[in-house]
């Protein structure tokens, strides 16, 4: 690890991450003491409920985020940064969806697809949010039977008005964009973005502030009143609303009752090498962030500092893995044989809320009490998504949620015993398939 970085980690308050290690400010919001109202009260710090805060405060509400660590503290701030428009669950949603959209559920699919990068980009540009934003991204095939899909990928995607941001690459010239022997081609999509996610979540957090949100960290909700004028209450506080939003994903057990047993942890593990300097330049010459066809897959791309930042493999028993750095680092050396011995300086875990139709979960609790979680590790993009979606159904307009909020959702029964076994075998089903293609 690098004194620089090192220097400026917070002691024992977040994940010891590469992300942790390099954030443009740390953030040092209040815990909630005593009674406050407002009109909107968010459960959850994360990207869903901070975009969601945004997104009401630009309207004029009054609004108030609880969350139980840190801004960004879970998912958001852990991820691989990686912003596409591979939307989880779309083949689940088009089968759901028809019914209730019919000829326009393939538009409305597609539209939906890019209005993450969209929102991003011009938050960013809003409020002048320093997040190392850079477009460009490459999907891999990392066997000939994927390229089918590639092709039928890159074709819409062409027939959609995207002919000037993708292009569709052979094995040749996927080797003209990275020093690797491993992929038979990919899609080059121009309209894809990585960031740094956690800077991303506390700019936003400190955009809402500057709208007139009130931030609270270290604040657990322990409870939600429910009925003509619900709150939430913490262990020093209360927040009285005329709304309550549930933003907290895989991280709480609140409302057990309706929301257990519909989302489960994933834990996926990311690396972060030491600077590579030149040979950064060598393996990823166009800085493109890069994620591979396969149902278990490998993610990466370069920080703003010149490292390999690299995720893959998934644990679906929701514990954290002993050693990521020794289970990725055979992946890293064989996608870039350059890097073979390279130092690791950050290790860290992620839980991801996987949902078992993998789409998106919006619902409500009771008349005014409302939730959204579930984005099956497509987190970046989709909050910011459905932090729009919300905030749109909070003031009345209801048309994209109750399209989500119809479609169907397996419970597994005594979700917390059988739901992460049930995860893993269908996991270990889609990887047999994997292999047989």
């Amino acid at each position: 690890m690098t004194a620089a970085l090192n220097a400026v980690i917070p002691a024992a308050e977040r994940c010891p991450s590469y992300y942790s290690a390099s954030l443009n400010q740390e953030t040092d919001y209040p815990t909630l003491q005593g009674q406050v109202s407002v009109d909107v009260v968010i459960i959850g710090g994360g990207f869903t409920g901070v975009a969601s805060a945004v997104e009401l405060a630009e309207r004029g509400l009054k609004v108030a985020i609880v969350e139980s660590h840190k801004i960004g503290w879970g998912a958001t701030g852990r991820n691989g940064g990686q912003v596409t428009g591979s939307l989880s669950g779309d083949g689940a949603m088009r089968k759901q969806m028809r019914n209730r959209l019919g000829a326009e559920v393939d538009d409305f699919i597609w539209q939906l697809r890019w209005r993450g990068q969209q929102i991003i980009q011009q938050r960013v540009a809003k409020y002048a949010i320093h997040c190392d934003l850079k477009h460009g991204h490459l999907h891999a095939a990392y066997k000939p039977s994927h390229m089918p899909g590639l092709q039928a990928d890159y074709e819409e995607a062409v027939r959609r008005g995207m002919a000037d941001e993708v292009s569709l690459l052979d094995a040749d010239g996927v080797r003209a964009h990275l020093d690797s022997e491993l992929y038979c081609g990919a899609i080059k999509n121009n309209r894809n973005l990585h960031l740094h996610p956690l800077n991303l979540c506390i700019g936003e957090a400190k955009a809402a502030e500057s709208l007139g949100a009130l931030i609270f960290e270290h604040s657990e909700v322990l409870q939600i009143v429910h009925g003509a004028n619900p709150a939430v209450i913490t262990a020093q506080g209360r927040i009285d609303a005329k709304q309550v939003l549930l933003a907290g994903d895989v991280y709480h057990k609140l409302e057990p009752q309706k929301l257990k047993g519909m989302i489960f942890p994933a834990m996926g593990g990311i690396v972060t090498t030491a600077p590579l300097g030149e040979l950064a330049k060598q393996i990823n010459p166009h800085d493109l962030a890069v994620y591979d066809c396969r149902f278990v897959l490998d993610y990466y791309r370069l920080t703003a500092d010149g490292r390999l930042l690299f995720g893959g493999g998934c644990n679906y028993s929701g514990r954290d893995s002993r050693d990521i750095a020794a289970e990725l680092r055979p992946a890293i050396e064989r996608t870039f044989p350059a890097l073979k011995g390279v130092p690791i300086d950050f290790q860290w875990s992620c839980a991801m809320g996987i949902v078992v139709n993998r789409i998106p979960q919006l619902g409500k609790l009771s008349d005014n009490v409302w939730y959204c979680q579930g984005y099956s590790g497509h987190g970046i993009a989709t909050s910011h998504i459905m932090g729009e979606v919300m905030a749109n159904a909070l003031t009345g307009s209801l048309e994209k949620f109750d399209t989500f909020a119809a479609c169907s959702h397996i419970k597994v029964p005594l979700g917390d015993v059988l739901g992460n076994p049930m995860l893993a075998v269908g996991m270990w089903y889609y990887q047999l398939l994997e292999k047989l293609r």
